[in-house]
């Protein structure tokens, strides 16, 4: 792999929620290109669609990038594997450095107000009934921290005291007794947002030196494949490449 340029564009690919973003740009400033929709189960009919318009879109081959980054989830499985393998592949043909960012960290940063540093909870359905949440301090020029570690919630168990003080960010998620409807207004503004901010985020890793294998980067689940109801055992992404 080459060392990304500092003055290199990026692709960045996240399919961790119900609505995909794609975004071209240096990660400094406004992107180049960027889309963000609603995928439901076809990533892998229309991601390669949408990176193709983008490149158009911004004038640019795919031999003009200089790094890819990688939405690393939480997020569904049938969704996430797609676009992280997207992103894991170009990387390797290309021979680019890829960044693997979290999800949430992005969502948290596109959430955020410009020059507005606060705490940031970011919660996602985690299977039918339960959540994931996850929460950041988010500087006003910075990579966001974990504010704690990130818990899956049970359905039947309340968001607070773990949001107490945080703006909350609902992804995907309706309003209901303990989301109101700022905070799934605030998710949708944090989906759409999602690829300028996974620019920047991966602008800061790889030009920190923070390139990941493309072996080595791997995505976070929070629901099982479709058509599996209950876990037995663990599931865990096989790292034997034979």
């Amino acid at each position: 792999m080459t060392d990304a340029r500092a003055d290199g564009l990026l692709l960045a690919i996240d399919t961790a929620t119900r609505r995909a973003a794609v975004a071209i740009g240096d990660g400094v400033g406004a992107p180049l290109a960027a889309r963000s929709w609603v995928a439901g189960y076809r990533h892998g009919e229309e991601l390669l669609a949408v990176v193709d318009e983008l490149l158009r879109e911004a004038g640019i081959h795919l031999g003009d990038l200089g790094g890819i980054v990688g939405g690393t989830g939480p997020g569904a499985f049938t969704g996430l594997r797609v676009g992280l393998a997207t992103a894991k592949g170009l990387a390797y043909g290309l021979h680019v450095p890829i960044a693997g960012i979290s999800s949430t960290a992005g969502l948290a940063v596109a959430a955020r107000g410009p020059d507005d540093p606060r705490d940031v909870a970011v919660v996602l359905p985690a299977g039918p009934h339960d959540r994931y949440l996850a929460r950041y301090r988010v500087p006003a020029v910075a990579v966001p921290d974990a504010a704690g570690e990130a818990a899956l919630v049970p359905g039947g168990e309340p968001l607070d005291p773990r949001v107490a003080g945080a703006w909350l960010v609902a992804v995907d998620l309706a309003p209901g007794p303990a989301i109101d409807a700022a905070a799934v207004a605030r998710g949708l503004q944090a989906q759409q947002g999602l690829g300028a901010a996974l620019l920047a985020l991966g602008r800061q890793a790889l030009d920190a030196g923070e390139e990941v294998d493309v072996a080595e980067l791997v995505p976070a689940y929070v629901t099982l494949p479709r058509g599996i109801t209950e876990q037995v055992g663990r599931i865990e992404w096989s790292r034997d490449l034979r």
